[in-house]
């Protein structure tokens, strides 16, 4: 579910018309689709650590485990890079930052922590340190407020938390100037480096449900206390946003607790309806989607730099495939927040017609 949203909030028909829960927030405060990536952190978490714990029952090795985990983290970085190349490969001013980069990045320090953390269960698998993931999350967290709010950053002082002044932004602008998002005029990059802190914090909170929900436990108390947990997070989070601000491009430690509770509250909906209530035929699109999850990203942004960056002429006018799809199908049919909202579920499906030929062939890609 959360791939399918990432890609329809990625493409709409045209940005000048896209209905507000479809769109980032611009700063503070928070939309439907600022839920979308930190979702998506969180259930690598959740799936990490069922994964860890599948493959050492099986006898895999802890050594054989985090050497998979390191390969497997640069290659979705490496991924995402290759992605910022195309189409014309610029490396003096590519973006180095990303969805995937990050995603890569998350995966190998939380992944890494859990298993070298990890105790020896008497199955012979393993169980969640849940001490130390528990402190690691509070260290994160505490860490990247405190740095935020005391550090000072020349010219704005401390504590400023503005696009330009915070201290992740003047890092970026140290570290990755003229690589990072240029559409943000080389100002900070939303999957900037020290924003990436917490957002590990994420996939760590993920772990922690990986953890509760394998646990021996009546299904009824495990998800009571994981929609109470979701809810009491939820509360915290936005609780504490006026003194530290619910905010994506900044990946707040409020952001991470709001949306890590609401995570856990959607997670807890969707076991109830698939694994209590048994009804599992309106899930088959998004597990094809989950299961090749990468897979469906990378043929998103392939299929939207194809349809974007290159012209061709139409009539007296050149034009994108994009362009070309929209204003003659779309723009056509509706006005332009209908059109520009019918064009994204368009590609998405679009985008499913490869996903749902792997899946049936039981082809899964893992990076």
């Amino acid at each position: 579910m959360t791939i399918a949203a990432m890609i329809l909030v990625n493409d709409p028909g045209t940005w000048a018309a896209v209905y507000w829960p479809l769109d980032h927030a611009e700063w503070n405060g928070w939309t439907p689709t600022d839920l979308v990536f930190p979702f998506f952190l969180f259930i690598v978490g959740v799936s990490m650590v069922l994964s860890f714990a599948s493959r050492l029952r099986r006898g895999d090795p802890r050594g054989k485990l985090a050497l998979h985990v390191v390969l497997r983290s640069l290659a979705i970085f490496a991924t995402g890079f290759f992605l910022n190349l195309l189409p014309h490969f610029h490396f003096t001013t590519v973006r180095i930052p990303g969805v995937l980069q990050r995603i890569g990045v998350c995966y190998l320090i939380a992944g890494l922590f859990v298993l070298l953390t990890a105790r020896r269960a008497d199955s012979g698998g393993f169980t969640v340190n849940v001490p130390a993931v528990v402190a690691a999350l509070i260290a994160v967290l505490a860490g990247y407020w405190l740095l935020m709010r005391f550090v000072p950053v020349p010219g704005f002082g401390a504590g400023n938390l503005s696009m330009e002044g915070n201290l992740a932004a003047w890092l970026d602008r140290r570290l990755l100037s003229g690589h990072m998002w240029s559409e943000l005029h080389q100002v900070r990059d939303p999957e900037g480096i020290l924003s990436t802190i917490p957002a590990i914090g994420t996939a760590l909170w993920g772990a922690l449900v990986g953890e509760w929900i394998r646990a021996p436990r009546p299904q009824s108390q495990m998800l009571k206390w994981l929609a109470i947990a979701g809810v009491a997070a939820l509360a915290v989070g936005r609780a504490l946003h006026p003194i530290f601000p619910i905010n994506k491009n900044l990946w707040t430690s409020t952001f991470v607790l709001f949306t890590s509770g609401f995570a856990m509250i959607v997670f807890a909906l969707c076991y109830w309806l698939v694994d209590v209530k048994g009804w599992r035929r309106w899930a088959m699109p998004w597990i094809a989607f989950g299961t090749n999850a990468i897979t469906a990203y990378v043929i998103a942004d392939l299929l939207a730099i194809a349809s974007i960056d290159f012209r061709f002429q139409f009539g007296a006018h050149r034009t994108t495939l994009h362009g070309f799809i929209y204003s003659h199908f779309f723009a056509t049919i509706a006005q332009p927040y209908n059109a520009s909202l019918l064009f994204a579920i368009f590609f998405v499906l679009v985008c499913f017609i490869p996903i749902l030929f792997l899946y049936r062939r039981r082809i899964f890609i893992r990076l």
